[in-house]
């Protein structure tokens, strides 16, 4: 797919007022920001199949002329948050620039069409009804749910082979994810199907075929590791700085996703100690070995970001007493490299279903700000950075106390 289009082809789009590929805004004033963010929610959904970007441009006004509004770094920084701030699962592809088009600087957002539509904005489903956006009716979820069956899709989008609906926590979905991944008129309208609703979130293929996508079995299965068997993690506490030292608490942590973290999250919390100081000031200070936060940060980060495909290896966290390690199978994707691993801004998902999940799920608040979150809370406690080996198979994090 083209991108991006040249001066003289978004010159063409910005003038045409009937282009359905097309959202114009003189500013991110008022609720200018909301209707955008809708705007690229259309256009990553791509109901009309055009197989192109759409276009978002700001500094431009409803008749297609330039508005001559400064095109700031921070307005750019602005436009381009609509993807990293979790507001739309999940997170679209988009290209943010400053163009001279028409002899005036213009923003311009290119948004591609989504791999694995539909996506959501704030609990809805955008679509583009010719040049407006509003929101997909349940006929307009089905054509997008079928336009990702017959894509190349991302391996936990697909299909799990032998995996049947009764496979998936009912109660769960209905209970914990569905309140929180539609908004609540979107619910009340009620008029889809249990497996429409388990679709439209692509915990199953569709409707007509409800077998488990992987991401449905992560996120909602009742044995997940009958299916994927290093869908879990290994937890060792060791009494030492060694492998072969003695092993004060071991766990393979496995379930569905929320239960693998909560549990997870228990471990940490059970080994973090909490040293009380009552002699350096005038108030008690209290402590802990590590921040639960950066701890957080990081084993979230390697749930989101493992293979679960070609491997049966698991997540190893393993708690030594000068250090802890975090293995994560699988190593950088897409645009990542090991140079640029865990630099601000520069994400790529090899489980877009899995990502859309967990911000559904309230586990990641932000897309892309995992580690550089995680190295702001050690910092700030007083512990050196985290260590990264990166490889093509796997990826390991150190993190080391206090000195």
């Amino acid at each position: 797919m083209k991108l991006p289009y040249s001066d003289q082809e978004l010159e063409v789009l910005m003038r045409d007022l009937e282009s359905d590929l097309v959202e114009r805004k003189e500013s991110l004033l008022g609720d200018a920001p909301k209707k955008a963010r809708q705007a690229v929610c259309a256009f990553a959904n791509d109901l009309p199949n055009h197989q192109r970007a759409g276009v978002l441009f700001v500094g431009v006004d409803d008749g297609g002329v330039p508005t001559g509004l400064p095109i700031t770094d921070e307005l750019l920084r602005l436009i381009a948050d609509f993807k990293a701030d979790g507001s739309m699962v999940p997170p679209p592809s988009m290209l943010v620039e400053k163009r001279r088009l028409c002899g005036s600087d213009v923003a311009v957002a290119h948004v591609l069409p989504a791999d694995t539509p539909p996506v959501r904005y704030d609990g809805r489903v955008w679509i583009r009804i010719g040049p407006r956006r509003g929101v997909a009716s349940r006929q307009d979820e089905r054509i997008l749910s079928e336009k990702r069956r017959h894509r190349d899709r991302p391996f936990d989008a697909q299909p799990l082979p032998g995996a049947k609906l009764s496979d998936l926590s009912r109660r769960r979905f209905e209970e914990e994810y569905l309140p929180q991944a539609f908004h609540p008129d979107v619910l009340a309208a009620n008029e889809r199907t249990f497996e429409e609703r388990l679709a439209a979130t692509k915990m199953i293929d569709s409707p007509e075929d409800p077998t488990p996508t992987v991401a449905g079995m992560l996120v909602l299965g009742t044995r997940p590791r009958d299916f994927l068997p290093g869908a879990y993690v290994q937890f060792l506490r060791i009494a030492g700085n060694n492998l072969g030292d003695p092993i004060r608490d071991a766990a393979e942590i496995d379930g569905s996703l929320l239960d693998v973290v909560r549990r997870l999250d228990d471990k940490l919390v059970a080994h973090n100690r909490t040293e009380i100081d009552f002699v350096s000031g005038p108030t008690e200070r209290r402590s802990s070995t590590y921040p639960i936060p950066a701890l957080q940060q990081i084993t979230r980060n390697a749930l989101l970001h493992r293979s679960y495909e070609g491997t049966n290896a698991p997540i190893r966290a393993y708690w030594f007493d000068d250090r802890i390690e975090v293995l994560s199978p699988g190593g950088p994707f897409g645009v990542v490299t090991p140079e640029t691993f865990g630099q601000p801004g520069i994400t790529d998902y090899r489980n877009l279903v899995l990502a859309e999940a967990m911000r559904v799920l309230g586990l990641v608040q932000r897309f892309g700000f995992g580690i550089p979150t995680a190295k702001a809370e050690l910092a700030k406690a007083g512990h050196p950075p985290p260590e990264f080996e990166v490889n093509h198979s796997w990826v390991r994090c150190t993190l080391r106390g206090r000195a």
